[in-house]
């Protein structure tokens, strides 16, 4: 039994070694583009750093993709196509459903209060696709965590030498007063480790499990033509 989870972690981990590097060059990037004043239309300096270009969000579902190919064409595809893929639905609509009605409802919480429920939404959306899927899962649940740690560590010292990128940015409604611990646990720390991990798997998951059952298709197309 132990030999089989030493050998599923060395699978994992050798799966995602060149996607997180590939992923912390242009984390790297991003960073030398904020530092060095680039082009904001490719470098959003805003807090959050929405729809910036150079990101590494948008690796999300290409990884996602990368890894569900893989994982199928190495025998650990899903058990079942369309489990596989309800699954995933349902994450998103639970994801969409927790938007909705914190829009329809603005239930009045703190900036704190707004933040906890936003990364649990997400945790709670990426863990509802989980048994659709569980090896694609495990393998986005590490990547997410080597994509994200770098950013966090990058965070960290954004926030104390105040280097005016988008990963030491303020959003406007901000508490004033606070140190440089409750900033970097309240906007860097915790949301890269929660909220941008539930991203990354629940997107991952959704486009991941599309490809693989596409792929399932189009290997079935020819042998029933024969």
């Amino acid at each position: 039994m132990v030999e089989t989870t030493s050998d599923t972690r060395l699978c994992i981990t050798k799966l995602i070694t060149i996607p997180a590097i590939i992923t912390l060059a242009v984390t790297i990037l991003r960073l030398v583009g904020e530092l060095q004043h680039w082009s904001t239309a490719w470098f959003n300096l805003e807090a959050g750093g929405p729809w910036s270009i150079v990101g590494i969000t948008w690796l999300a579902p290409i990884f996602g993709i990368y890894f569900a190919v893989k994982l199928a064409c190495s025998g650990e595809g899903p058990k079942s196509t369309w489990r596989a893929i309800v699954f995933p639905v349902l994450g998103l609509a639970v994801g969409v459903a927790g938007i909705y009605l914190y829009i329809a409802l603005r239930p009045p919480f703190s900036f704190g209060g707004r933040l906890i429920y936003f990364w649990a939404l997400l945790v709670l959306a990426a863990l509802v696709t989980l048994p659709g899927w569980p090896a694609l899962f495990r393998t986005l649940l590490a990547y997410g965590l080597a994509a994200r740690i770098p950013v966090a560590v990058v965070m960290f010292f954004a926030f104390r030498g105040n280097w005016g990128t988008h990963y030491d940015a303020l959003p406007p409604d901000f508490p004033t007063g606070m140190g440089l611990l409750a900033k970097y646990l309240w906007l860097g720390f915790v949301p890269q480790l929660t909220y941008w991990v539930g991203f990354t798997i629940l997107v991952g998951m959704l486009f991941g499990e599309i490809a693989a059952a596409l792929t399932r298709l189009l290997r079935r197309a020819p042998q029933q033509v024969s």
